[in-house]
């Protein structure tokens, strides 16, 4: 009987749906709590669980975000197979990779693209949002990925 070439486990399609709803989940749960907690304290007037509809689709924004945190979910998958594998330090990867790149990506493209300034961002204590919450958003993907898939098994 032909064996049939395998694809790796850190980019099989099933992982990367993995890391997807990993990270809707990590969205709804550990970047709202987030945003819920920096409001209460007085960081941003932010608040989480936005109902307001948004273009284009109508969608409530927090059911937007929650997308787009999948799609970055899929990165995520892509990405993690380097992070380092010692006792902490997949964590910490995953909540630098949240806390740096989809941050850039949010300042640096989202914005202009809805026509916001990038330099708003940079006052204090706006500039600390982002990356604590999305921080927030890679550690809850890291762990809801790490439910799904039997933790942390080292990579192929």
């Amino acid at each position: 009987m032909a064996q049939t070439a395998s694809v790796p486990a850190t980019a099989s399609g099933y992982r990367l749906i993995l890391g997807f709803v990993a990270a809707f989940l990590a969205t709804l749960i550990f970047h709202q709590i987030g945003l819920w907690v920096l409001h209460l304290i007085g960081i941003t007037p932010g608040t989480p669980y936005n109902l307001n509809a948004v273009p284009p689709f109508g969608v409530p924004q927090v059911i937007s975000l929650a997308f787009w945190g999948g799609v970055w979910g899929i990165i995520f998958v892509l990405v993690e197979p380097w992070f380092d594998r010692s006792p902490g330090g997949y964590w910490v990867g995953a909540i630098v990779f949240g806390a740096v790149f989809p941050t850039l990506v949010a300042w640096f493209v989202v914005t202009p693209l809805k026509g916001g300034s990038v330099a708003a961002i940079f006052s204090f204590p706006r500039i600390l949002v982002g990356p604590i919450v999305n921080g927030l958003w890679g550690l809850g993907t890291g762990v809801f990925l790490g439910l799904m898939t039997g933790w942390r098994r080292p990579s192929a």
